[in-house]
């Protein structure tokens, strides 16, 4: 966990490697198999949660602005069994050895006596959650876990642990909101992504807003997930690139990625000072076409960190528009070729200039893996998710993937780099119950 291949023996070195998801049938029978081994016992059943790929849309989600993700194939799967007690005893592969045994009457948010550590927080942090939110009183349960999310490449492996643990929860505690994957009940879903945005919040201490968990529990096969931030309100969007002959590549950089190391919360903290300063609940309050006359209050408002503000603001504005823009071209089903190409493709490539430039969570394999994509002819790239390391996308040419993710390599190595790893992004289905 997460699953890779690996090159065969003799394979160049600048072979890229690519991130294969589990068919559902594998992740049935791994999660199974190793709930089996660990409890000795048959779990209740197997669900799953896709991570995501966000297309447009960075660091709009806690600015109340507009996102644009889709759910992958590559999935967290959650073998379960509900317990008669309040006990909670979770495993995964890396864990097997030594289950991790936690009392649901005794856990308690980041900072407390107690506080719940590593993933651990991101599967009992749901349970504690839903009862927060007066879903409860639950019952406890054994997990285990096994996914094919890569960790730490920004494609939210921990929102698909949240995801899966909730529709899980849903089903074996009857709290009856979340359907299922082929008819999911889009209010409840959105209700339990209120319970997994405050699990990642207050249990892992990662300050995100709720784009990840709303696009493992509410997108469909085939389409992207218009989002609404503020309201929660959601559009599918047709998102299917196969009949135009283009492919979604995911470039995971390796590069370290983490959401709790200070940088996302500055980042966050600097638009709530800009929105304070500006009289406006949200950033996303500010029309695209009032940017200038924001920016130069920004500038003249006497703060220490006004040049930071101003850039801050410019990003989230203009990324609210792109993402606005991208929706509705979308929306018009006009075949992606020609000029609507390359405005998808100008979209792509401006929102990733403003990451780096104005918002500053890039980072040079982030920088690298975009520039050689698009020097080996993608129509558009950027990077994906929170930042200061992790993913980056390329819309492509389908027969091409194979050259355009060479040419990173390539460039990769060239740098002294650790070699990147890539997936096949496709619009996949939601979160659900595997058997």
């Amino acid at each position: 966990m997460p699953h890779e291949s690996t090159p065969a023996p003799g394979t160049a070195a600048t072979a890229p490697v690519f991130s294969p998801a589990l068919t559902p049938e594998e992740g049935h029978t791994a999660a199974t198999t190793l709930f089996r081994e660990v409890f000795g016992t048959e779990p209740d059943g197997v669900w799953y949660a896709p991570g995501r790929v966000n297309i447009m849309g960075e660091h709009t989600d806690y600015n109340g602005g507009l996102a644009l993700p889709i759910a992958l194939p590559h999935r967290a799967h959650l073998a379960l069994r509900r317990r008669e007690d309040r006990t909670i005893r979770l495993v995964s592969p890396q864990t097997r050895e030594t289950v991790d045994v936690l009392d649901l009457d005794a856990i308690g948010p980041k900072g407390t006596p107690g506080e719940v550590r590593h993933w651990n927080a991101y599967v009992a942090g749901v349970a504690w959650a839903l009862e927060q939110d007066g879903l409860g009183p639950l019952t406890g349960f054994d997990a285990a876990l096994y996914s094919c999310v890569p960790l730490g490449g920004g494609l939210s492996s921990s929102a698909a642990l949240e995801a899966s643990t909730c529709v899980a929860l849903d089903e074996v505690c009857g709290l009856g909101l979340a359907g299922t994957a082929q008819e999911p009940d889009d209010a409840g879903r959105a209700r339990l992504v209120r319970s997994c945005v405050r699990a990642e919040n207050e249990m892992a201490g990662a300050p995100t807003g709720g784009m990840d968990q709303s696009a493992s529990l509410r997108c469909h096969e085939g389409h992207a997930l218009g989002l609404d931030c503020r309201t929660g309100e959601t559009t599918q969007v047709p998102f299917d690139l196969a009949p135009a002959g283009l492919a979604l590549l995911v470039i995971d950089t390796r590069a370290k990625h983490s959401l709790v190391d200070g940088q996302y919360g500055a980042r966050r903290a600097a638009c709530e000072r800009s929105a304070k300063v500006l009289g406006v609940q949200l950033l996303a309050d500010i029309d695209v076409n009032g940017l200038d006359h924001a920016l130069a209050r920004l500038a003249a408002c006497g703060e220490d960190s006004a040049a930071e503000l101003v850039m801050r603001t410019r990003h989230v504005v203009t990324e609210i528009d792109r993402t606005r823009r991208l929706i509705a071209l979308l929306q018009e089903g006009r075949p992606l070729a020609g000029d609507t190409l390359a405005q998808v493709g100008a979209l792509l490539n401006g929102s990733h200039d403003s990451l780096r430039d104005d918002y500053e969570c890039t980072c040079p394999e982030l920088d690298l893996a975009v520039e050689a994509a698009r020097a080996a002819g993608a129509h558009g790239a950027r990077m994906t998710g929170g930042g200061f390391g992790g993913s980056a996308i390329a819309l492509v040419d389908a027969d091409k993937v194979d050259e355009v993710a060479r040419a990173v390599v390539a460039a990769y190595a060239e740098a002294g780099f650790t070699p990147p790893a890539f997936l096949n992004a496709v619009p996949s289905a939601p979160a659900g119950r595997l058997a």
